[in-house]
């Protein structure tokens, strides 16, 4: 249980975000309606940078291309956190049947953006009302592109977003998760998520004469199957390590031997050492095979963002305060999730921590995954996130407060 110096100041905080819950809810629907892609997010963050400076604080827009920075400063001296929340879309359509639907054909929030927007706006606003007694300063990092590489946070980091920050906090709600718990975990807690593309090229001909052709089918098909043995053979079973194939594209008609094919895939890995082992794993299986069977191939790796490490006081931190928080039911350590996420360059930069917040409705028998087109959380979680993000805030300033 955290210590409860500054009790008064926490309390406001959470009746605070209490009275502003429906105005959370109200934004996140109207982001929800509104969404924007990867690297082409407008209107959004007009939006963000609007609400903060009608709150009254310094604002920045256009950092790091889209990126927007807001700067709160207490009425005493102190240390500096920073909070980030990210605010693009996916190119998905959306079919769930609700009120606030996306507008946009083709477009939709399926991961929580618009939730993390709605929590940090409010969060703004609830500290703004109290930051006479904040023990120094918080900056509100309002990042684009998180879902597309290279990403929104590090030309943000390079643009000055992390400047004068002693220490970064975030959050990800997570559907699948229930509502009510947090899921903390020291180190690594997310992968880094790579690309890899191989081009076989064969020699092409008739369905009924394949002997006088190469099948580039034939050798993809080959690739796809051996590749599953790179993590189950060559792979330590200590370590963590995925590569999925998720695209085959070859032939034109049901009688021609296909000339080319090419697959596209995924690494997931949170050891460099076995990042760069499965990179070379995945070139040498493609050669011995095209050589074998007088092919040629292309092949293309590409590094996406690195490992999500935590630090280990500001994850302590965290977990403690978050047993605070009135709606939290269960606050416990989480294995490593196989997804991405460009918060890693905070953390490469300052001390922090990144953590879950559950938010699958208790009524809801499954919930659909992030990035499917009938992706839903519990508004109810955008709550729980402020509140703990919003303690920690404060814990931590107050830790060096007079100091």
């Amino acid at each position: 249980m955290a210590t409860r110096k500054g009790v008064h100041t926490l309390d406001s905080l959470l009746l605070a975000l209490d009275k502003y819950y429906e105005e959370m809810v109200s934004i996140r629907r109207y982001l929800h309606a509104n969404p924007e892609l990867s690297f082409e997010e407008v209107n959004t963050p007009k939006y963000i940078a609007n609400f903060h400076r009608e709150l009254g604080l310094e604002v920045r827009e256009g950092v790091g291309g889209r990126g927007v920075v807001a700067v709160l400063r207490g009425g005493k001296p102190g240390k500096t956190v920073a909070l980030r929340a990210d605010f693009d879309a996916l190119p998905i359509q959306e079919e769930n049947d609700i009120p606030y639907k996306s507008k946009v054909d083709g477009v939709m929030h399926a991961c929580g953006h618009d939730g993390h927007t709605a929590t940090l706006l409010i969060l703004a606003k609830a500290l703004y009302e109290m930051r006479e007694s904040i023990c120094g300063n918080v900056v509100f990092i309002h990042q684009f592109a998180e879902e597309v590489l290279p990403g929104g946070a590090k030309p943000m980091i390079e643009d000055g977003c992390l400047d004068g920050v002693d220490v970064i906090f975030g959050t990800h709600l997570w559907a699948p998760t229930p509502l009510g718990e947090i899921h903390v975990k020291n180190g690594a807690i997310m992968a880094a998520p790579d690309m890899f593309e191989v081009t076989i090229q064969g020699k092409g001909g008739h369905g009924a004469e394949p002997h006088n052709a190469v099948d580039a089918i034939v050798l993809g098909a080959q690739y796809v199957s051996q590749v599953q043995t790179i993590v189950s053979r060559r792979i330590s079973p200590l370590k963590h390590a995925v590569v999925t194939v998720g695209q085959f594209e070859a032939g034109k008609a049901y009688n021609i031997i296909a000339e080319k094919a090419t697959m596209k895939g995924t690494v997931r890995t949170f050891d460099e050492d076995v990042r760069i082992q499965i990179e070379k794993e995945l070139e040498s299986l493609a050669k011995s095979i095209c050589d074998g069977a007088n092919a040629t191939y292309e092949f293309t790796y590409t590094r996406g963002y690195p490992p999500v490490v935590n630090h280990p006081e500001e994850t302590a931190l965290l977990a403690d305060v978050a047993m605070d928080v009135p709606e939290v039911k269960e606050v416990k350590e989480c294995v490593p999730l196989m997804v991405g996420e460009d918060f890693a360059y905070y953390l490469q930069k300052v001390p922090g921590t990144f953590f879950i917040t559950g938010a699958k409705h208790p009524d809801w028998e499954t919930a659909y995954p992030h990035h499917h087109p009938k992706f839903n959380f519990d508004e109810r979680a955008m709550l729980i996130a402020a509140k703990t993000i919003g303690l920690a805030t404060l814990k931590y300033l107050e830790t060096f407060c007079n100091k």
